[in-house]
């Protein structure tokens, strides 16, 4: 079993400490590839986490936060998928008219096979919690995390996290 960590834009020495602390609370190994830095197009992101979910075993473990949790739920809707069997979105930010309104980056369904939870924190300063709502709304099977402080980064919450990442 692995943790299979995509970063939020920008972000992979910011999501760092949080990949390792959910690892380290799980006692597994972390997988934590570098996304683009320079090129913020789906099919950009899109391409190297497909790879990688698509090379996930039964028993791997996947989260992702912020940007790179929009470009996930993407990707896990495209096609019928046996793995992951979960996914964890912390601080994802919902990109339709009602949220931050960017065609190229909304989720439009159908909602992934994939069993989902959705984490965010009341006190997050660059996605605003009313985003997790409106994620819940597009998700209504996703199960739904909300936190009173912890930021963007999560800070303090990675056991807590690493709870609802762990296998049943």
């Amino acid at each position: 079993m692995a943790l299979l960590f995509f970063h939020g834009a920008g972000g992979y020495d910011d999501d760092l400490p949080l990949a390792s602390g959910i690892a380290a609370a799980l006692g597994t190994e972390l997988i934590y590839p570098a996304l683009p830095t320079d090129d913020w197009g789906y099919e950009d992101w899109a391409a190297p986490i497909r790879r990688r979910v698509d090379a996930v075993a039964p028993d791997d473990l996947v989260v992702a936060h912020s940007f790179g949790a929009s470009v996930l739920l993407r990707v896990l809707a495209e096609r019928p998928r046996t793995h992951p069997a979960r996914a964890v979105l912390l601080a994802m930010p919902e990109w339709s008219e009602a949220g931050w309104d960017v065609a190229d980056y909304a989720f439009r369904g159908p909602e992934p096979a994939t069993t989902l939870s959705l984490h965010h924190c009341r006190d997050d300063d660059v996605v605003p919690f009313e985003h997790i709502a409106r994620n819940a709304a597009l998700l209504p099977s996703a199960t739904r995390h909300e936190h009173a402080v912890g930021g963007h980064q999560f800070d303090g919450l990675a056991a807590v996290i690493a709870v609802d990442v762990a296998p049943a």
